[in-house]
C-alpha cells in the first residue's frame, strides 16, 4: 500500500513543483502573480519533496523493498536542493522569483528522473 501512494504521490510532488516553478517565474515579471498564496504553495510543494523522500525510506528500511541506488540518489539530491533554494533566499532576495522558479523547475526534473529510475526496475 505504501509503495502505491508513494508512485502516486511522486506526481503530486513532479506537477507541484513545475507549476510553482512556473508560477514563481511568471511572477519575476508580472507583479500581480506576486501574491502570498505563491509563497504558501510553494512551502506545500517544496515540503512534498520531504514527505515523498521519508515515504521512500519507509519502504525500503521498514517493508525492506528494494529500491534501485540512483532512484534514492534523486531523492536526496531533491531533499539538497531544497535546502539550497532556501539558504540562497536572503543572497538573491533581488532575484527571489527567479530563484525559486528555477528551483522548482530543477526540482521537478529531479523527480522525473527519479520516477524513470525507479520503474525501471
Amino acid at each position: 500500500m505504501l509503495r502505491d501512494i508513494h508512485q502516486a504521490f511522486a506526481w503530486f510532488v513532479i506537477i507541484g513543483n513545475a507549476l510553482a516553478g512556473v508560477w514563481a517565474l511568471a511572477a519575476n515579471w508580472v507583479e500581480s502573480l506576486r501574491t502570498r498564496a505563491l509563497w504558501w504553495f510553494i512551502v506545500v510543494v517544496e515540503g512534498s519533496v520531504f514527505v515523498q523522500v521519508a515515504m521512500g525510506v519507509g519502504m525500503v528500511a521498514g517493508q525492506g523493498i528494494p529500491a534501485p541506488d540512483f532512484h534514492m540518489f534523486y531523492g536526496f539530491v531533491a531533499i539538497i536542493a531544497v535546502g539550497i533554494i532556501y539558504s540562497y533566499r536572503n543572497q538573491l532576495a533581488h532575484r527571489k522569483y527567479l530563484l525559486y522558479g528555477f528551483g522548482g523547475l530543477f526540482i521537478m526534473g529531479l523527480g522525473i528522473r527519479a520516477m524513470l529510475v525507479g520503474n525501471v526496475a
